[in-house]
């Protein structure tokens, strides 16, 4: 029965059957005879690369494996930084929708993981997708196949429940919604049974001037989300840079491509001391712009982490869907000169669920009622408080 529950069991999504054959493929197929090296398994965006990146650092001792012996897996949208930002690992980035939509993308992906012959696997994301960030650590057949507890709601509990059977071992890093900081250290302690205090989430970055005209201090506003719900509404946005401006400030936008709608509005300000940016500069160049603001204002999205993780002065607003579990960050790994707002409201935890918006297109209520003083204040203290 219980061969028979693990062959064909039941709650399982058309998907994850989809795959069951490349499943039995990277089952079958020989792996090397020597196993060495350790696989983190990160499918996951740009902010939550930069809340790991710090407890990564202590890895090599925890494992028990040389900096190079250390394989961190992850995703193409932070491909171009892992150059600078992880030194001396080696890093393996695909495309994680590819991964979990296409049959032959995942195929090859797979086979590759099982021919790398790692020693040990590990993941320590607490929101993750099982067909992919789980998927991968068991793809491995590493002898040690180290996971944490997952967030798992009802209709994903059968899924996770047949990938954490093949773990050898599951770590919980506590209750929702515990910050994702905190729980990358709760693991860490686990793993190698010392205490591992938090540390303040950080990224190695270069200390390059930005490509931008010269000019006095800027505020440099990232307006964009790949959520709409988490966007303050771009008319704030234009409030507050006028504010800034007045105040001598020079305002710089950023964006990627998606943001290219707000150019005919930002040109509209007229004011010698805009800077549009938008969809013209590569992520490393955009760090750059963060590293050296004045001050950074952003929605909950992953230029507003980096921004946080090189040491900017930030102002990030954080609305209710999962409060805490990202933002805002709890005291203890605050970073200096961070300052998060929100709007807070009796449906928090929703999981950006939210019956409240007009359309889906529409900012979330939490997000939106962020007000424009409020945002001011906030730019203010960060501003007046640089060092």
């Amino acid at each position: 029965m219980n061969v028979l529950a693990t062959l064909f069991p039941r709650g399982m999504r058309r998907r994850w059957w989809m795959f069951r054959p490349i499943d039995a493929l990277v089952a079958l197929w020989t792996g090397p005879a020597r196993r060495r090296g350790l696989l983190v398994v990160r499918m996951d965006g740009i902010g939550d690369m930069v809340m790991f990146r710090r407890a990564l650092e202590h890895y090599p001792a925890a494992f028990g494996v040389e900096r190079d012996d250390i394989t961190v897996l992850g995703c193409n949208s932070w491909k171009s930084l892992a150059g600078e930002v992880f030194q001396g690992f080696r890093v393996v980035t695909i495309d994680e929708h590819a991964f979990e939509k296409k049959w032959l993308y995942r195929l090859k992906i797979a086979l590759w993981v099982r021919r790398q012959g790692f020693a040990t696997a590990v993941c320590d994301m607490f929101m993750r997708k099982t067909l992919t960030a789980d998927s991968l650590v068991w793809m491995s057949r590493a002898p040690s196949r180290i996971v944490c507890t997952p967030f798992i709601t009802d209709r994903t509990r059968a899924e996770y429940g047949w990938y954490l059977a093949k773990a050898t071992r599951v770590i919980d890093t506590g209750p929702y919604p515990t910050h994702e900081g905190l729980r990358h250290f709760t693991f860490l302690e686990a793993v190698s049974g010392r205490p591992h205090p938090p540390e303040v989430p950080a990224i190695p970055w270069r200390d390059q001037a930005p490509r931008l005209p010269a000019g006095g201090a800027y505020v440099a506003m990232n307006f964009g989300s790949n959520e709409p719900g988490r966007r303050w509404p771009f008319e704030q946005f234009l409030a507050l840079a006028r504010r800034c401006l007045a105040a001598g400030f020079r305002v710089v936008f950023v964006g990627g491509p998606q943001e290219a709608f707000a150019k005919p509005m930002v040109a509209a300000l007229d004011h010698p001391g805009v800077v549009d940016s938008i969809a013209a500069t590569s992520v490393p160049e955009l760090i750059d712009i963060l590293k050296h603001a004045a001050c950074v204002f952003s929605n909950d999205t992953g230029p507003g982490h980096l921004a946080l993780g090189v040491g900017a002065p930030t102002v990030l607003i954080a609305g209710g869907g999962h409060f805490g579990c990202f933002v805002p960050y709890p005291e203890t790994i605050r970073p200096p000169r961070s300052v998060f707002l929100n709007h807070e409201m009796d449906c928090y935890h929703c999981l950006w669920r939210c019956p409240k918006r007009p359309t889906p297109q529409h900012a979330f209520p939490c997000v939106a009622d962020v007000t424009v003083d409020a945002a001011w204040a906030a730019v203010s203290c960060c501003t007046a408080t640089k060092s």
